[in-house]
């Protein structure tokens, strides 16, 4: 192992720490919101409350979106937000503004988060502070103080006393500190998973949009569909259908010269024989952009390996797919890690790409991370949405997280069922 990647596992836990302190000191942040939105909801029966609920619950929002945000990004699983706060009417009445909030499905959702996030979140992260809190104490003050606290002073449960006992508790301190470096990235994980449960759209909001969203992926699926009609009609036309009407040209001009110039009918048939293999190369080249072979008979993980190993890229398959899946997942899935590479070594400059595949939770889980130089935004179209409509039609999701500079994550989600037994290889490295 490098140097630099010794180094990498204690700067991330490093940086989980850091993330949990963070989410520590916004705990205040939530709990004072919450009661700001609680004394609004207190004072609306004297009419005090009307003016400051809305401007309190928009507060609330701002700091639970924030929280959205910090889980995605840190997780790399997206948390569907709720509606928009007032976006069912445009009234601009005090009574309606504070209506509109009190009927928000999403702002009660906040305000159960914000009492008692504090409570739970806010304990999930305090464990690994207070160890590291705790050796650093043991470290960096008991060696310098011991002398004057007396004789009752402890450390945990060594009495520090002596010399030989303050070095013990210098050493207890740096196990601490090492405890709560290892515990961070749990608790963080911990964290994200209760966000994800609190912070969610409500079951209404979630049901309006999965009706949005069915609406949109079918009328997409039915345009990817005709677009790729066209482009085998397009590609038959001028690919193998002119070839072939070519060489039913020469086929017929080598059949007439056969009795009069045999050597000249003899040339035509070996041009003839050269026009079939080019077009019954067309005609491979055709059905493997439509379905590769080997994605029938190996299954996703080995035609992942293939896609590796025609890759000028150092890239790297883990395959842990207990079985085969359904077909279209299969396929959809293929042009998007194929898309994916594409895009590694022609847009982001990048050397090393990591491909991994699992199937948990009835869901296929697609990472690909490379080491290119980021900056990698869906918005802008191309690839990216390409893989979004695709996968969409399954109603699955794709989270990228690709800041300037790098590295690149995209992680692909497709709910789907392991059908069938094993068939393809074990991981390993293209």
């Amino acid at each position: 192992m490098t140097a630099r990647g010794a180094v990498r596992p204690l700067v991330d836990r490093a940086a989980a720490l850091g993330r949990c302190q963070l989410l520590s000191l916004n705990g205040l942040l939530v709990s004072a919101t919450g009661s700001l939105v609680v004394g609004a909801l207190l004072l609306l029966p004297v009419g005090a409350g009307l003016p400051l609920l809305p401007r309190a619950a928009a507060a609330l929002r701002t700091l639970s979106d924030r929280y959205r945000s910090w889980t995605t990004r840190w997780s790399g699983t997206p948390v569907s937000p709720p509606e928009p706060l007032g976006g069912h009417g445009h009234g601009t009445g005090r009574r309606t503004g504070a209506a509109r909030v009190l009927g928000d499905d999403g702002f009660w959702h906040d305000l159960r988060w914000a009492w008692l996030e504090p409570l739970v979140g806010g304990l999930l992260v305090a464990v690994p502070l207070a160890l590291v809190d705790f050796g650093l104490f043991g470290v960096l003050v008991q060696p310098f103080v011991w002398r004057r606290l007396g004789p009752d002073n402890w450390y945990a449960f060594v009495p520090v006393e002596s010399t030989a006992t303050m070095l013990a508790a210098a050493v207890l301190g740096l196990g601490s500190i090492a405890a709560g470096l290892l515990l961070a990235p749990a608790a963080l994980d911990l964290h994200a998973t209760w966000s994800r449960r609190m912070l969610s759209a409500p079951r209404t909001a979630e049901l309006v949009r999965r009706i949005a969203h069915l609406t949109d992926t079918r009328a997409d699926a039915l345009d990817t569909q005709a677009a790729e009609l066209q482009r085998i009609e397009r590609d038959l036309h001028d690919g193998a259908q002119a070839r072939l009407v070519a060489l039913g040209l020469t086929l017929d001009r080598a059949t007439r010269l056969l009795d009069t110039d045999p050597r000249a009918g003899r040339e035509l048939l070996l041009d003839v024989r050269a026009a079939s293999a080019r077009a019954l190369q067309d005609l491979r080249d055709l059905v493997h952009g439509i379905h590769p072979p080997i994605l029938t008979d190996r299954g996703l993980g080995d035609a992942v390996r293939s896609l590796a190993l025609d890759s000028h890229l150092d890239v790297h398959v883990e395959n842990g797919l207990p079985g085969r899946l359904p077909t279209p997942v299969e396929s959809a899935a293929y042009f998007a890690v194929a898309e994916l590479l594409a895009n590694a070594g022609k847009h982001a400059d990048a050397h090393e790409v990591r491909i991994r595949l699992v199937h948990t939770d009835g869901a296929l889980r697609v990472t690909v991370t490379d080491d290119g130089h980021g900056g990698a935004d869906p918005a802008r179209g191309g690839g990216l949405h390409g893989i979004r409509r695709r996968i969409g039609s399954f109603d699955g999701t794709l989270a990228l997280q690709s800041p300037p500079g790098g590295p690149t994550t995209a992680t692909l989600e497709i709910p789907c069922a392991s059908s069938s037994p094993k068939t393809s290889s074990s991981s390993g490295t293209a």
